[in-house]
C-alpha cells in the first residue's frame, strides 16, 4: 500500500526540508543549490508533497519572470519516493497555481527532459527566454558548460505554440 501524500503550499516549517531535498540533488550537480533565505523569500511560490507525518517528500516552485511567464523551478522528489508520481503531481499543482495567477506559459531548465515531455512539455531553445538568461544564467558558474535542456508548455489557448 502506498503512503498517503497530500499536496499543499509550503509553510515556514518546510523550509529546511525543501533546502535539504534540493541540495541533495545539487551535491550530485543535477540541480543548483538553494539557500533557506531564498526559499523563505519565495515561500508563497513553493508547493510540497507531504506524507501523513508531515515529512516533505517532494517540492517545486513557480519562479515568475513576467505576468504571463514563469519557470517550474526547484522540482525535487525524495530519492526513496521516485516512481510514486509525486513529480507529476507537483508540476500539475504548479500549473494550477500558474493559471490562477494568470500565467500563460511555463518553462523549465532540466536534466530530465524526458520526464517533462511525458507530461506535455516540448523541448525548445532556451534563447526563447531571455528573462531567464539575464536573471539567472548569466551569473551561473555552469553557464558555459550547461547540460540542461529547456522545455516549455503553453497553459492557455490562444498563445503561441511551444514547439521549437
Amino acid at each position: 500500500m502506498r503512503e498517503q501524500i497530500s499536496l499543499r503550499m509550503a509553510q515556514p516549517a518546510d523550509v529546511a526540508a525543501i533546502v535539504a531535498l534540493v541540495n541533495d540533488y545539487a551535491s550530485d550537480s543535477v540541480m543548483l543549490p538553494i539557500s533557506a533565505e531564498r526559499v523563505m523569500l519565495a515561500l508563497e511560490d513553493f508547493v510540497v508533497a507531504a506524507d501523513a507525518r508531515g515529512r516533505v517528500r517532494a517540492c517545486g516552485a513557480l519562479k515568475e519572470y513576467s505576468p504571463s511567464l514563469a519557470e517550474v523551478a526547484s522540482l525535487a522528489v525524495a530519492r526513496d519516493a521516485h516512481g510514486a508520481g509525486l513529480g507529476k503531481r507537483i508540476v500539475a499543482e504548479l500549473e494550477t497555481l500558474a493559471r490562477m495567477r494568470g500565467i500563460d506559459e511555463l518553462f523549465a531548465l532540466t536534466m530530465t527532459a524526458g520526464f517533462f515531455e511525458s507530461i506535455g512539455y516540448a523541448v525548445t531553445e532556451r534563447a526563447r527566454y531571455p528573462e531567464k538568461i539575464r536573471r539567472d544564467c548569466a551569473s551561473c558558474a555552469r553557464r558555459f558548460g550547461c547540460a540542461e535542456v529547456c522545455v516549455a508548455r503553453v497553459l492557455r489557448a490562444g498563445t503561441m505554440d511551444c514547439a521549437a
